[in-house]
């Protein structure tokens, strides 16, 4: 998988949870470094915390159980592509669960002025799980210009997803779970 997507650079790579030789997180790791634009959508049979967390730190821009039925996964895909993020309910779960924990540890922080004002306003909603449809109609703006926003934005930081978007922006201090929607 690593090797194929160094080479062939794909919008989106389905990565199991579990291989022989190398584990989905690691994986989703090499996969991001080969080929920082590809979206990665793991489909593994764990959804504990530490592995959802360990896959968003690694990269994924989707989790699913592989329970997942084929339409859903279909549109998950479609999702990924489009530079959103998803995460079935398991997942959600522990990414929450890690937040609501760790929210108001200390203040960290840092200047949110690498961002512009609509960019950061982007990204806020899309924490909320908006799609860049509904982002583009709460902002009255088209979704051209939210995926454009958030193309920005991940360049800026360094990011390929939205959920790593979301989570530099947690980690910085520019959002809280208050100002989610």
């Amino acid at each position: 998988a690593v090797k194929l997507t160094a080479e062939l650079l794909p919008d989106v790579a389905l990565v199991d949870g579990s291989m022989p030789r190398l584990n989905g997180i690691e994986a989703t790791r090499q996969i991001k470094e080969a080929s920082p634009r590809t979206a990665v959508l793991i489909i593994s049979a764990f959804d504990n915390e530490p592995y959802v967390i360990g896959a968003i730190k690694a990269g994924a821009a989707g989790y699913l159980e592989k329970s997942v039925r084929v339409r859903e996964l279909a549109a998950a895909i479609r999702a990924v592509h489009a530079g959103e993020s998803v995460l079935d309910a398991g997942a959600a779960s522990a990414v929450f669960g890690r937040l609501a924990r760790t929210a108001g540890r200390g203040d960290r922080r840092q200047d949110a002025s690498e961002l512009h004002r609509r960019e950061l306003e982007v990204l806020r909603l899309a924490a909320g799980g908006m799609s860049n449809k509904q982002i583009a109609g709460e902002l009255s703006i088209s979704v051209r210009t939210v995926q454009t926003h958030l193309v920005n934005t991940f360049a800026k930081l360094g990011v390929g997803s939205r959920t790593e978007a979301v989570l530099h922006a947690l980690r910085a201090g520019w959002l809280t779970l208050d100002d989610l929607p």
